[in-house]
């Protein structure tokens, strides 16, 4: 008989943030980053010059965790939830660690969509979910192999989960999602009338 195996894994990690430390409230989390959007002026203008839709601190503010109580109690459970992504990756850190590099807010109106994109110079990227209203996007990642498939016929629409092109992932309000920051991922637009906000992050090895 023949024999098909599956390798080159790519691994999403889903969990709420709850499951390793204390979850920050999320109505104070949310109110904390409408909060920081008003007063960044920064960022403000680097959406407005970059044409992002929306809000991004990632330009602006590196130390959001030091700023505010949330972030700082937000941190403590992502580094745990990292540490058994990192575990289930099987990854030898050689006595490193993996360290937070960068978190960032982010929030999309209505029609605001971030553009499919990696994150270079990191491990693993996630994202913790702040306000998802009704008929906002959801989060889509594409397969890394799709540069190198220039002949190759589309999917079947029906495709088994792993055998597609395109995965999409809705996640709810406290949340968080991890992966290998090589993996290429995007937000389609915004369809619902209130904002999409969420905390992303990096970590590096180090």
């Amino acid at each position: 008989m023949p024999k098909i195996s599956s390798f080159f894994v790519t691994r999403l990690y889903h969990a709420a943030v709850s499951e390793h430390g204390k979850a920050p409230d999320a109505a104070e989390l949310e109110a904390t980053c409408l909060s920081v959007a008003e007063d960044d002026e920064a960022g403000q203008n680097w959406c407005e010059e970059s044409d992002f839709p929306g809000y991004t601190s990632y330009s602006s503010l590196d130390d959001l965790a030091w700023r505010f109580p949330t972030f700082k109690e937000l941190v403590k459970s992502l580094d745990k939830h990292v540490a058994a992504f990192a575990k289930d990756l099987e990854f030898n850190l050689d006595g490193k660690k993996l360290k937070m590099d960068s978190l960032w807010i982010n929030i999309l109106p209505e029609g605001g969509i971030h553009t499919s994109h990696l994150h270079p110079h990191s491990v693993i990227s996630g994202t913790t979910y702040v306000a998802m209203p009704s008929g906002t996007s959801a989060i889509k990642f594409e397969d890394p192999r799709s540069a190198m498939m220039m002949a190759a016929p589309v999917r079947k629409t029906d495709a088994r989960y792993e055998m597609r092109s395109f995965i999409y992932v809705e996640p709810q309000v406290g949340d968080v999602l991890l992966w290998e920051s090589w993996l290429r991922h995007e937000v389609p637009m915004n369809m619902a009338e209130d904002d999409r906000i969420s905390v992303s992050f990096n970590y590096r090895w180090e």
